[in-house]
């Protein structure tokens, strides 16, 4: 069974309990989704263009900036 799981400094730390290594890695996968370790391990494995680059830091920019004002107005 797994105890905590703690970010410290950048690393992920799973403690695993029992020799249940199948929950650990679950647990793993999970946060680095929560992160967005794959979307960007993905992003840099193919070229990039800097014009679509540009365009996508602004879409999420806008993305960004639209989710907060929803968080601001719901308060």
């Amino acid at each position: 069974m797994l105890t905590t799981h703690k970010k410290i400094g950048g690393i992920i730390k799973i403690e695993v309990k029992d020799n249940n290594v199948e929950q650990a890695i679950r647990v793993l996968k999970r946060k680095l989704q929560k992160e967005g370790f794959f979307k960007i391990i993905k992003m840099k494995s193919i070229y990039e263009k800097p014009s679509e680059k540009k365009k996508r830091i602004r879409l999420e920019n806008i993305k960004r900036a639209k989710k907060f004002q929803r968080l601001r107005n719901r308060l």
